[in-house]
């Protein structure tokens, strides 16, 4: 007996970032510069009477809220890679297209389209927007981590 031509629903996955702790270090050494560079311009100014006050405020209003979003976003992701490591399932992820793009003239690099499979896994297609690595060739099997529960995955490369 057929289904009446149903299709089955598209499994949603979110690609994560591997963040390690040598990355997370230098994030958040980035994000602590830019949360304190503008309090510290102020200070400066007031202590010294130096000509930094707007230079100081300005500062203040435009980096602090981005170094804090970077720092929350690195424990988001950090956060995730622990799950992943912890209950996700060993997976592999197939190439199975490549395609140079240009965003804005200046960066550019290579949507990676992906066969995503594995033991107990229903398998799925995504892409993968990246700088172009030498080791990214069609038909070449990458390691994949997949939290099945969060629909969260992680590229090895």
């Amino acid at each position: 007996m057929t289904d009446g031509g149903a299709r089955p629903e598209p499994v949603r996955m979110r690609l994560i970032d591997h963040v390690g702790p040598r990355d997370a270090v230098f994030l958040y050494a980035i994000s602590a510069v830019l949360v304190l560079c503008g309090p510290v311009m102020l200070g400066f100014a007031l202590f010294t009477a130096a000509d930094l006050m707007v230079m100081g405020v300005v500062f203040t209003v435009v980096f602090v809220p981005v170094g804090l979003g970077l720092w929350g976003n690195t424990v988001v992701e950090r956060e995730q890679n622990r799950r992943l490591d912890a209950v996700g399932v060993p997976a592999t992820a197939e190439i199975t297209d490549l395609t140079d793009f240009a965003s804005d003239g200046e960066s550019s690099g290579v949507e990676v389209g992906l066969r995503v499979s594995g033991p107990g896994l229903r398998t799925f297609e995504t892409t993968w927007r990246r700088t172009y690595h030498p080791a990214l060739r069609l038909g070449r099997r990458l390691a994949a981590v997949v939290d099945l529960s969060g629909g969260r995955f992680r590229i090895e490369l």
